[in-house]
């Protein structure tokens, strides 16, 4: 392997703020702890985590570099105390609860999962914030079932191209939203049977009709207050909704809980950031065993919408707020 260098380029917010406040820096190369690797980073994915983050909106828990970056791709180059199971030059992906956006980045050793053979390692990079979130909860809380009806809100998002393709694997139905005649079209590319454009029309309503007034078995929400009312309109009896995040808020007044009583609907959340390393190791395991050899077999298609180096992580950030791209926004360091 090659000597690791003493210094690396990294990405760090200078305050709270737009995508002005990105900035470059060089930084001594972090050493792993126990239970840890370092990895040499080929790729990183931008995620609106990221952009809360730097809006100081989602600070880092206690304890973690406050360098951004959630999901990482690259080789590792050095193990700490008690990591097995991992070698110098595997080449992995690895959900990571900060500091993607490096050179060199610390990953904990069970949330290091191997590059499937498809896919490049700028693809793999993709992968992890979008399908341990999908996993835990459209899988684990959400219950998803073959047969079942599933709407994704943001269809066309890193997250919700990435549950259409693994709930069309495992059987589903699935509707998803989003904002534009080339986004639907997208969705549907991606395995969606139907989508609905939220501009032109009520999804609620759409929904009616799709199942002819059954409604579906569960949603993946990531639009908070403003969804709930039609969320609940839209749910089958003993139907799930699952909220993963609050792009337009998170009070709700006036909230009626009658149809959750009548249908008998299960309303549930979660984060993932804050979660135990044993916790998400957990959900590793999961796809290990369920999900990655569906990836070794070239079942998943990742789209990489554009790409940036670390110098401009700016581009990256104003790219995403924009709402403009389809799939996945990722960073490069060269490597």
């Amino acid at each position: 392997m090659p000597a690791i260098p003493e210094t690396m380029r990294q990405v760090r917010f200078t305050g709270a703020g737009g995508p002005e406040v990105i900035g470059i820096e060089t930084a001594p190369v972090p050493r792993p702890g126990p239970g840890q690797v370092l990895i040499a980073v080929a790729a990183a994915g931008v995620n609106r985590p990221d952009c809360q983050q730097r809006a100081g909106k989602y600070p880092p828990p206690p304890g973690a570099t406050e360098i951004p970056g959630l999901e990482v791709a690259g080789r590792v180059v050095a193990r700490g105390e008690g990591v097995t199971g991992l070698s110098e030059g595997d080449e992995v992906c690895a959900l990571v609860i900060s500091g993607g956006y490096a050179e060199y980045c610390v990953a904990e050793a069970p949330l290091c999962l191997p590059r499937p053979r498809p896919l490049s390692l700028l693809e793999a990079a993709s992968l992890p914030e979008n399908i341990y979130t999908v996993w835990t909860n459209v899988f684990e809380r959400g219950r998803l079932a073959p047969g079942e009806r599933f709407l994704v809100h943001g269809g066309s998002s890193g997250i919700g191209y990435t549950a259409i393709q693994i709930a069309k694997h495992a059987g589903a139905t699935i509707y998803a939203t989003a904002g534009s005649a080339e986004k639907c079209a997208f969705c549907e590319t991606m395995g969606a049977d139907a989508a609905i454009n939220y501009r032109e029309a009520d999804f609620a309503e759409e929904v009616k009709r799709l199942t002819g007034g059954k409604g579906v078995d569960l949603i993946l929400d990531m639009v908070g207050a403003a969804y709930l009312e039609r969320n609940l309109k839209s749910l089958a009896l003993e139907g799930r909704l699952v909220v993963i995040a609050f792009m337009q808020g998170f009070k709700v007044d006036g909230f009626n809980m009658t149809p959750i009583m009548v249908k008998r609907l299960t309303f549930t959340g979660s984060t993932l950031r804050p979660r135990t390393t044993a916790q998400k190791a957990a959900i590793a395991e999961g796809l290990r065993r369920e999900v990655w050899p569906w990836l070794e077999s070239g079942g998943f298609k990742p789209v990489i919408h554009a790409t940036f180096p670390l110098e401009q992580a700016r581009e990256a950030h104003a790219l995403m707020e924009s709402s403009a791209h389809l799939g996945k926004i990722m960073l490069t360091t060269g490597a």
